[in-house]
């Protein structure tokens, strides 16, 4: 039983280990992927299970361990896969690594992480004692916390993992579509980034994926409101 609740500890210290000893940090970024995008693209056709396995897996790397360039992910998940595909996996890596930060702070690294969070398992409490899955749900949807609080604070909270697990696949999801979808919109820009007008570059993907962004950064901006509502049709 032991070994079994020092395997997040584990999980966790080898994906850093892994992302450190390759350069992983260096290689989240679009420069990167304009540079090598012909060969992550022959990969990809020629390997791709094997291609989607690696890319849950540094997603889900990248977010149990709390390393800035989740969104970079997300947008080259819908470059490489499509939306469809890109949606899934983006989600699918991001669902992993914030299941292994759960079930590291309830177990092995709790104290540690615990004192990361500061104030916030104080500030957000009282919304997972009103309706856990509710308030979870709407901390995925509304980002005003960050990412890494929203994953940690309710395994504190002793909030129940499959009430974590559903209101967090349902309340990514559009987040994830949607930079999927900007995703596939970029894909005209790296393509035809010389010598072409910005009008040329202008794509539906893009213009949809860029308006779902713009919707997404004011959510926060209404948090409150949308608590009231929350509160007043008693959703907790």
């Amino acid at each position: 039983m032991r070994l079994i609740r020092l395997l997040p500890m584990f999980l966790l210290l080898l994906g850093l280990s892994i992302i450190l000893v390759f350069g992983g940090i260096d290689y989240i970024s679009i420069e990167f992927l304009k540079t090598h995008k012909e060969n992550f693209k022959q990969f990809i056709d020629n390997e791709f299970l094997f291609s989607a396995i690696v890319f849950i897996l540094i997603y889900a790397i990248t977010t149990a361990c709390s390393i800035p360039g989740a969104a970079i992910l997300s947008l080259l998940s819908g470059y490489l896969y499509g939306v469809a595909f890109g949606t899934i996996f983006s989600l699918t890596g991001a669902t992993i690594g914030a299941c292994v930060l759960y079930f590291a702070a309830r177990t092995a690294l709790g104290h540690l992480l615990k004192s990361r969070s500061g104030s916030a398992v104080l500030t957000m409490q009282d919304g997972f004692r009103r309706n856990a899955f509710y308030y979870m749900l709407f901390l995925r949807l509304v980002p005003i916390f960050p990412f890494f609080l929203v994953n940690l604070v309710p395994a504190f909270l002793k909030v129940r993992f499959t009430t974590y697990f559903f209101a967090s696949v349902v309340g990514m999801f559009p987040g994830s579509l949607v930079f999927s979808l900007t995703g596939v919109g970029l894909d005209k820009i790296l393509l035809n980034s010389e010598g072409v007008s910005m009008a040329s570059l202008v794509s539906d993907e893009l213009m949809f994926g860029l308006l779902g962004l713009g919707v997404l950064s004011i959510l926060p901006v209404f948090y409150k409101w949308i608590l009231n509502y929350l509160e007043k049709n008693r959703l907790f």
